[in-house]
């Protein structure tokens, strides 16, 4: 097969590096003429676990290319996918921005000649796919394709692992052709019995939209039920466990913290309840999800704050982990982005580090003190706050944490320490709906 994909964009670069990995031949355009030529020279522009090797060996191969040019990669294509981004609208209102999306479809049309399909992996309202046809169609009467969706469900960290072997494929086509000029696509995944969902393309646009409310809906439940351990005195893991090994309701996405983030789930919610609103129906849930998930961050802002002793004014906070999740630099939406500027306008300093995401990050938090280990940033501070739970900050030197800090105090939004560890080494520790042994400051 020979496949266009346009956009290199996490997904983009993913699925076509995966689909050259299949055996493909596979070519990712982008207008951006910068990332194309560094791309080019090896330099691949996301932190994601495997992908740079991966990029390396189907280059070598001659199985993956990178263009700035549509030429003649569209016309020589079986499939075409659009991976392009679709941010929230710059109007607030939650609806996804599909103006890059668009904007492809009009780019693709007038460049096709023999049958094509044109699959939408962007994450999109439902109707969009039609929207899509209609450009197509509009700009290239004499055009032969289908158009389908084939939403992506990869998690930043894992994508590779997540796309190579992933718990289903959905496929949202209109034609028998397109079904099966998608299914020789992911045929090797048929050899490790991959469930594919074979649908109309509303529902497998929907189906997207409803995975991703639902992941976020359990992440914001246990939060709640956080909080109210805090309250009387219950065990957050404990609870989890206990739910989680409930069949029926499971252990994934039952891990309190400061709430959730990334590319997707904040963007997702709100787009959904835009969707429904249109179409006058009602979702209380997904609009409590929000609401829990804006109120969580906030409440981490006062449990630090509580933590130095009721203000922040004048303290030394060292940060570690700035990304929305371990394994990523990936910033969009990142919990870092709500708790450092807040506690940085009520007079804080703020140190912090993260493995991956401290370039990034320089980008939006400027004035924060970027340091290069998580011993320099706590080098005088008067509170280590963990925001993000990396490998590396699961077995730090506590001792030797300790003697840097000018106060112990250790505030653990990911709940990755004990706290009766934390309470025997003298730290007066904090963390998220486990009851700290006889805690010396208000939680």
């Amino acid at each position: 097969m020979k496949i266009a994909v346009i956009g290199t964009g996490y997904v983009g670069l993913v699925s076509g590096t995966c689909f050259a990995e299949f055996g493909h031949q596979v070519a990712c355009i982008d207008i951006d003429t910068q990332k194309i030529r560094r791309l080019r020279e090896g330099h691949v522009p996301i932190y994601e676990p495997g992908l740079q090797p991966m990029v390396e060996k189907n280059c070598a191969a001659g199985r993956l290319s990178f263009s700035s040019e549509f030429d003649p990669f569209i016309a020589e294509a079986d499939v075409v996918f659009i991976a392009v981004g679709t941010p929230a609208s710059r109007r607030g209102d939650g609806y996804a921005d599909l103006t890059y999306v668009f904007e492809a479809a009009r780019a693709i049309a007038p460049r096709l000649r023999d049958y094509t399909v044109v699959v939408n992996k962007s994450t999109v309202p439902v109707g969009t796919a039609r929207q899509v046809a209609r450009i197509i169609a509009q700009e290239n009467p004499q055009a032969r394709f289908d158009v389908a969706s084939n939403p992506e469900f990869l998690r930043e960290g894992a994508a590779i692992a997540d796309f190579m072997r992933p718990d289903r494929v959905v496929l949202g086509v209109e034609s028998p052709q397109a079904e099966e000029r998608l299914r020789a696509i992911y045929r090797p995944l048929y050899l490790i019995e991959t469930p594919f969902v074979i649908t109309t393309i509303e529902t497998a646009e929907l189906i997207k939209y409803a995975s991703n409310a639902f992941l976020a809906t359990k992440i914001s439940f246990i939060n709640e039920m956080a909080n109210l351990c805090e309250e009387v005195g219950a065990d957050v893991h404990a609870v989890a466990k206990g739910m989680g090994l409930d069949g029926r309701i499971g252990r994934k996405f039952l891990h309190p913290g400061p709430g959730y983030g990334g590319s997707c789930f904040p963007k997702d919610t709100l787009a959904l309840l835009r969707i429904a609103q249109e179409h006058g129906v009602a979702c209380r849930i997904v609009e409590a999800v929000v609401e829990v998930n804006a109120a969580q961050k906030a409440r981490m802002i006062r449990k630090i704050r509580a933590a130095l002793g009721g203000t922040e004014a004048g303290k030394i906070i060292a940060v570690l982990g700035l990304a929305f999740k371990p394994e990523t630099d990936d910033m969009r939406e990142a919990p870092a982005l709500t708790i450092i500027p807040a506690l940085m306008e009520h007079g804080a300093v703020v140190r912090a580090h993260d493995p991956q995401a401290m370039k990034e990050a320089a980008k939006l938090l400027p004035e924060v003190q970027y340091c290069s280990s998580p011993y320099e940033a706590c080098q005088g501070a008067h509170c280590v706050v963990l925001v993000t739970e990396w490998n590396e900050y699961r077995a730090l030197d506590l001792s030797r944490l300790k003697a840097l800090l000018a106060e112990p105090v250790f505030v653990d939004l990911r709940n990755v320490y004990e706290p009766q560890q934390m309470k025997a080494l003298g730290f007066h520790y904090d963390c998220v709906g486990r009851r700290v042994p006889d805690k010396n400051i208000p939680g």
